[in-house]
């Protein structure tokens, strides 16, 4: 991983090769322009090279976004003595190929969740990353709120774990939206599982510190199964799930539930956890990112309630002292960047302020993701050491 010396700011800095242009193209874009504008790390990307099929849009995307070149082909990232870092907001059917081709060239991959498009596609990309540095775009782990109640649970202030529910719902995918790639199971993978389950097993996995080693039941369902093409009027099949609910068994005894849709009118980006145990109750809700609810169950019944906790406090908060004075709040967007500075921090031989997932860790989810679905398909329990 070519690590280059900067003079004039005496730190390493980082050639950077992002591939995609789309939405995740443009939250890397913008994490990694502005990282070094807000934290002080001690490796300062370049925003070398970016890759995208598009010719007639990806130049305007690289001016607009300061990009300092260029390609329609993603395999010259892997050659380009420049890059050190490759970063992949593709579909997921590609992350295989192209996270696999950067590793063996020497460089540390950061992709897009989920991990891939299949499991076997993921347990390949955790065989090549043995000896490289990788990291996944988790990036609701870098909420100020979830990064609290992290370091709550690991304090211990709610206790044993009794439950755990999540759901993370959303309003697009109706009838209405056309057949783009999310909706087709050769690239998806999967639908809303893959999507959106993946990031509260991730959440969940994250704040829970144990591993789910069982899944006792669930449900996936299809209801659009039919789309209008892109630019069409032409119709063609959607074959991956609108919904998927599953319940499981976390390895300390807890019971977890978690529901995924596309399909829940009114919810439009609903990413939402609670966590009961034997001591209190922590809640989440991305709709209303900057707050964290927290039950104390020890505090007399004649006031104890649910304490709202705004969490924009400058070195109280993780990460609220990089940005702006309290109670100015943060959007979706600074979960990117505030991602970008702990991976900085750690290829800089820095503790980031919050655990990061890597190709191991990804895949840990995947294995859940994967359990889920052959409990649907086969109707019955499954416990994850079938899953390998």
């Amino acid at each position: 991983m070519p690590l280059r010396r900067s003079r004039a700011r005496r730190s390493a800095t980082l050639g950077i090769g992002l591939i995609g242009q789309r939405f995740m193209g443009r939250a890397h874009s913008n994490a990694w322009s502005q990282v070094t504008k807000f934290f002080d790390v001690p490796v300062t990307p370049t925003l070398e090279v970016i890759a995208a099929r598009d010719e007639a849009s990806i130049r305007g995307f690289a001016r607009r976004w300061g990009w300092n070149r260029w390609t329609t082909r993603w395999q010259d990232l892997a050659q380009d003595p420049a890059v050190g870092l490759v970063d992949i907001g593709t579909p997921n059917d590609v992350h295989r190929d192209q996270a696999i081709a950067m590793l063996e060239a020497g460089k540390a991959v950061a992709c897009e969740k989920p991990l891939a498009a299949t499991l076997d596609d993921a347990r390949a990309m955790r065989a090549a990353a043995r000896r490289r540095p990788t990291f996944v775009w988790f990036n609701y782990r870098r909420c100020p709120a979830i990064g609290l109640a992290y370091r709550l649970m690991r304090e211990g202030e709610i206790g044993r774990v009794y439950h755990v529910r999540a759901h993370y719902l959303q309003s697009w995918g109706g009838p209405e939206t056309p057949l783009l790639w999310r909706f087709r199971k050769r690239t998806a993978g999967s639908g809303a599982h893959g999507d959106l389950n993946a990031h509260i097993v991730d959440l969940a996995r994250f704040l829970v510190g144990q591993e789910i080693v069982e899944i006792q039941g669930a449900v996936a369902r299809t209801f659009i199964t039919e789309r209008t093409l892109p630019g069409s009027r032409r119709r063609g099949r959607s074959n991956v799930d609108d919904a998927v609910l599953f319940l499981a068994t976390f390895a300390g005894g807890a019971l977890a539930s978690f529901e995924a849709s596309r399909l829940a009118r009114g919810h439009l980006n609903d990413n939402a956890i609670e966590i009961d145990g034997e001591r209190g109750s922590l809640r989440f809700g991305l709709e209303d990112m900057n707050l964290l609810w927290y039950f104390d169950a020890r505090l007399p019944r004649r006031t104890a309630g649910w304490r709202r906790i705004v969490c924009t406090a400058p070195e109280v908060h993780p990460y609220a002292g990089n940005w702006w004075p309290e109670a100015h709040l943060l959007g979706y967007e600074h979960t990117f960047t505030n991602e970008a500075a702990d991976i900085l921090r750690a290829l800089g031989g820095r503790r980031p302020e919050l655990p990061l997932p890597d190709f191991e860790d990804a895949y840990q989810t995947q294995r859940v993701l994967e359990a889920a679905m052959v409990s649907a398909r086969e109707r019955t329990a499954i416990s994850l050491r079938e899953i390998r």
